[in-house]
């Protein structure tokens, strides 16, 4: 089911080589359904709604009706796990909020960077056969410590028009302000133009399918988004005194995600990449998604075996995973030569689904090879700087020829005139 490979960075580029951003058939139908969006709002919206999510509805928003009984509906336990899980989330985003802050050079000039939250986000949460309460406390938590004003929350309701009682508990835990029954590219296309009844955002965030993904890459520039999440992935980094087992189950819950997520292990050892593939094929015979787990392993699963760790860490930098996990003797020995992840998981005891659920750091991570260049979403992407330029006329006049040569030398002598301008008088007075 699993690969074993020597160190071929090659090999391992066409493994990871999934985008989905190029399918042809696809743009062309998630263009014309957010085309449909903006021009005929609800109209469309509800056909796609039935067409797509098989629920045939006669409103979109969530009533407080349907969140009251959510709440009377749901395991106390889970309602528990969920505000451990939120307190934790705050906690870690709380600390990431920035301030604004001013620079003065006496009282002649004065520079701020303000920061104000954006006023309206919308959060795209995945539902209809699957459902991720966790999702919901990622985005919904550091938007609401941002200090977003107005957070509206979508996702595509079953068959028979209902939201999982998970998704709205979590929703009404994490302060959301409104809840619509609409998934799928019509949602994101309802986000960024409006509808009759669903409000136009400022950004949106949150995962989503191949159709989401590349909605939210069309209307990226009309609204705000997070980024262009790919399918998600999972590298382990292990050397011959890890755990087969550990291994084994930790790389089949990034499989089962998706049919096109990647897992990949490599190791110096020999002897612990065959007792993963064997551990591998005794685990998944009680898992639920076993299709899906052999389907990911099969076309995007691999074993890499190298002659050092070394060579492991070369690789995963180069890769630049989604999720890093670290299973070595000496796990923080290595964590500085880590340069490229978009989160990192040490030791035997601290599996990815640590950090998915549970931990506080957002589990919104750049994939695809992003994390050379992008980050885990944060309470900052819920805020937006500005700023804030004070000049005396003793400070322009000190600054002004270095102004208006610079801007001689860019050819925009009306920009060198608007400097210029403002000190005329005071030389024809002087001559």
């Amino acid at each position: 089911m699993m690969k074993i490979i020597e160190n071929d960075l090659n090999q391992l580029t066409k493994l990871l080589n999934r985008t989905q951003f190029d399918l042809y058939e696809v743009n062309e139908s998630v263009e014309a359904i957010l085309n449909d969006i903006k021009e005929y709002g609800d109209l469309k919206a509800f056909e796609y709604t039935k067409k797509f999510d098989k629920a045939d509805i006669s409103q979109f928003k969530v009533s407080d009706k349907e969140i009251e009984n959510a709440i009377k509906n749901i395991n106390p336990l889970l309602i528990e796990d969920l505000k451990l899980a939120y307190n934790n989330i705050k906690k870690f985003h709380e600390i990431q909020k920035v301030e604004s802050y001013t620079l003065k050079d006496t009282k002649n000039i004065i520079l701020t960077q303000r920061m104000k939250p954006i006023e309206s986000v919308g959060i795209y949460i995945p539902g209809g056969t699957a459902a991720y309460p966790s999702t919901v406390l990622m985005n919904a938590v550091p938007a609401k410590i941002a200090g977003v004003k107005k957070l509206v929350m979508v996702t595509p309701p079953n068959q028979n028009g209902e939201i999982k009682d998970s998704l709205l508990v979590a929703a009404k835990l994490c302060g959301v302000d409104e809840i619509y029954k609409i998934g799928g590219a019509q949602a994101i296309g309802a986000l960024t133009y409006g509808t009759e009844t669903i409000p136009k955002v400022d950004k949106i965030v949150g995962p989503g399918n191949i159709y989401v993904a590349i909605a939210k890459k069309m209307v990226s520039g009309y609204v705000g988004i997070d980024m262009i999440a790919g399918p998600s992935e999972i590298l382990i980094i292990a050397d011959e005194k890890a755990n087969p087992e550990y291994i084994a189950a930790d790389l089949m819950s990034q499989a089962e995600h998706d049919v096109m997520a990647a897992a990949i292990l490599v190791t110096n050892s020999n002897q612990l990449a065959r007792q993963v593939v064997n551990a591998i094929e005794r685990q998944i015979q009680t898992l639920d998604r076993k299709d899906i787990i052999e389907s990911s392993l099969t076309q995007f699963g691999a074993i890499v075996v190298t002659k050092t760790i070394d060579e492991a860490i070369d690789i995963a930098n180069q890769i630049a995973p989604e999720h890093l996990e670290i299973m070595v003797k000496e796990p923080f020995e290595l964590i500085e030569r880590i340069e490229n992840a978009g989160a990192i998981f040490i030791g035997n005891y601290t599996p990815e689904p640590v950090g998915d659920y549970f931990a506080g750091p957002n589990h919104t991570l750049p994939t695809s090879g992003t994390s050379r260049f992008s980050s885990a979403l944060s309470t900052t992407d819920f805020m937006k700087k500005t700023s804030i330029v004070y000049y005396s006329k003793t400070a322009l006049k000190t600054s002004k020829d270095s102004i208006i040569r610079l801007a001689v030398e860019e050819g925009l002598t009306a920009h060198a005139n608007s400097i210029a301008i403002r000190f005329e008088k005071e030389n024809q007075d002087e001559g």
